[in-house]
């Protein structure tokens, strides 16, 4: 639970869109596109429908011909190449007229309790237009140009849970197609993904109606959505603290049970040395301008080499074997590649830790309540128990509070700030942990210890919400980050890695220590051919690849 180490994630089997997509798959949810009015321009509305266990989802696309001056990823923008909504059930004519008036402005818009996801999206300009150039012309794009993106388009927010009067997270919380974390969202970016691709067809069939053809299927494939995400997501794992301890916990779990399997099946160990093949053949069409990420590569590329070469000699016959190679690990790999081989290491053994995925919730509403009638004594046995990190911090150094977090006026989301340089520290939000943990020790040393919690909240009730958080890492090892969140040395892009591995990203590219770029879904297949392909065998590539 420390950032390095949370900062060098990669997604799993039990990231939500890969759970997602085996649920779909498993109960034989339908796919179509019932609506697609685009003009020569490119212009108009098209309508993705999904339907399984009773319901019907809608995703409406308003593809857009955007001035490129007008074209940016930040948060200020207000126009964008596309804007979506994922509709709860059919949609009629009448709600795509109301959509069509509020969906293109996004937060300036309004949305409905029937509408569940708002997103928009931008091309990545010169591939897209090289391929839709390409396919124009009756040819197929270069794969190797198709890799270097990996993308046509990327999102620049998915918003959800009753944001610009979206539905509540309560309407669909209940229901087992959308049961897992960010199940939603997940679908809107699958289905976001397929439009891509088609909007493409449609662009280069319009310039040229004579001989463009569509885009090859296994090329399309290697193509995902990609994701430009900032700070407005970094507190998220630090403000669910409960929740991310199921998710942490979730996977520590099934790297358990893999650890813990006394004999290696022959066909299980064959799988995996192909799957090391494969993902040292992904690393190696990592790219990235950041230099840290760029140094991080470069010697997950080196383990990885160092990995295929131990496994030449590993002996898998012999007891506990996948516990001999991650205990290996440790002691030769370098934080990326550990993380990775976590990854790999679940892959062949979807039977035995697929199960867990039903574990990443948390009734939150539960974890809030503070127990008052804990004393002052056991609430500070806690504090020594769990947050021993915190005590060896010294809060008299600038250093160690040089930031803080704050929510901004125009955007109302989440930013950093340097406390020696900029104003608003007195609206500082509650996410120095550490710091408040030293603040609780100090003020409960001036009551007996026979006295109670809700006593001294009574008189104290600024400490209500590290009391609370304290209570909740007593029981959940897995709740709490055990860093500094406001040293000057925190990369906030650390948080953001974490929690995009569990959504399922790749291709991880830091723009600064606060923003990145990603990929979600690239390999996985497309809505027409979920119920043809292999179940869920793509997250690591074509099979047989090799590294370049």
């Amino acid at each position: 639970m420390r950032l390095a180490r949370m900062g060098s994630f990669h997604p799993t089997r039990l990231s939500f869109l890969r759970v997602l997509l085996r649920r779909l798959r498993r109960d034989n949810w339908q796919f179509d596109r019932p609506v697609w009015r685009v003009d020569r321009r490119g212009e108009g509305v098209a309508v993705y429908r999904v339907c399984g266990k009773g319901r019907t989802y809608s995703l409406v696309a308003f593809p857009h011909h955007l001035d490129p001056a007008k074209r940016t990823d930040r948060v200020i923008a207000e126009e964008w190449d596309a804007t979506f909504v994922l509709h709860d059930g059919e949609v009629s004519e009448a709600d795509i007229a109301r959509l069509a008036a509020n969906v293109p402005y996004q937060e300036a818009g309004r949305c409905s309790a029937e509408e569940i996801v708002l997103s928009r999206a931008n091309k990545s300009v010169r591939l897209f237009d090289y391929v839709v150039g390409r396919l124009a012309a009756g040819e197929q794009p270069d794969s190797a140009e198709l890799d270097a993106v990996g993308y046509l388009m990327r999102t620049t927010a998915v918003y959800a849970n009753g944001k610009f009067g979206l539905a509540d997270r309560e309407r669909i919380a209940g229901r087992i197609e959308f049961a897992g974390p960010f199940a939603a969202e997940m679908l809107s970016i699958w289905l976001i993904r397929a439009f891509t691709v088609d909007w493409a067809d449609h662009l280069a069939a319009a310039r040229a109606p004579d001989s463009a053809v569509r885009l090859d299927t296994g090329l399309r494939r290697r193509l995902g959505v990609g994701n430009a995400t900032g700070l407005g997501m970094a507190p998220f794992l630090i403000n669910h603290p409960s929740l991310l301890d199921s998710w942490m916990g979730a996977r520590e779990t099934a790297l358990a049970r893999v650890r813990a399997i006394r004999r290696a099946g022959s066909d299980r160990v064959a799988r995996f040395v192909e799957l090391v093949a494969q993902a040292q053949a992904q690393a190696s069409q990592w790219r990235t301008g950041d230099e840290v990420q760029s140094r991080r590569i470069a010697g997950l590329a080196a383990d990885l080499a160092a990995l295929r070469a131990d496994l030449r000699d590993s002996p898998f016959d012999r007891s506990y074997p996948w516990d001999a190679l991650f205990d290996w690990s440790a002691a030769h790999l370098g934080e990326e590649a550990q993380e990775l081989l976590l990854a790999l290491l679940l892959e062949p053994h979807g039977d035995l830790v697929d199960d867990l995925a039903a574990c990443m919730v948390s009734d939150e509403e539960r974890e809030f309540v503070i127990d008052g009638g804990m004393t002052i004594g056991a609430l500070a046995a806690l504090l020594r128990q769990h947050y021993a990190f915190a005590f060896e911090i010294d809060f008299t150094k600038p250093t160690a509070q040089a930031l803080f977090w704050y929510v901004s006026e125009e955007k109302l989301e989440p930013r950093l700030g340097r406390r020696d340089e900029e104003p608003g520290a007195e609206r500082e939000q509650p996410l120095t942990v550490a710091r408040d943990v030293v603040a609780l020790a100090k003020a409960l040393e001036l009551h007996h210890e026979t006295y109670s919690v809700a006593s001294f909240l009574a008189g104290a009730p600024e400490f209500r919400q590290i009391v609370r958080r304290v209570q909740i890492a007593a029981r959940r090892p897995y709740a709490e980050i055990r860093d500094n969140l406001i040293d000057a040395v925190v990369r906030p892009i650390d948080l953001l890695r974490c929690k995009l591995s569990f959504f399922g990203a790749t291709r991880f590219d830091p723009k600064s220590d606060r923003w990145v770029r990603i990929t979600l879904f690239e390999n996985a297949p497309f809505p027409d051919e979920l119920h043809a392909r292999p179940d869920d065998d793509w997250a690591f590539g074509p099979p047989g690849a090799q590294a370049t």
